[in-house]
């Protein structure tokens, strides 16, 4: 975690993840637009601490996927898109 308030961000929802993350780009964007420096600082440090949760959760699925053989462990195989 990067920002030292941050809410732990885990037992979010993947939709509750990305509204949030919406919002706070869009606070980000007004902090911009009023100059507020801090602000930015602050949102900015949020706003990475949602986005490594999001990377974290993208790479667990990868490594689900890896395990159960949906996804093989060379990257230059195609993928086993087959229905069970």
């Amino acid at each position: 975690m990067l920002h030292p308030l941050a809410p732990d961000l885990s037992s979010l929802s993947d939709e509750e993840l990305h509204t949030k993350r919406g919002t706070l780009q869009t606070r980000l964007n007004y902090a911009y637009n009023i100059g507020n420096s801090e602000m930015v600082h602050q949102l900015s440090l949020l706003i990475q601490d949602y986005a490594l949760e999001v990377d974290r959760r993208n790479q667990k699925m990868m490594e689900d996927a890896r395990k159960s053989g949906r996804l093989g462990t060379d990257p230059e195989a195609p993928l086993n898109v087959t229905r069970d």
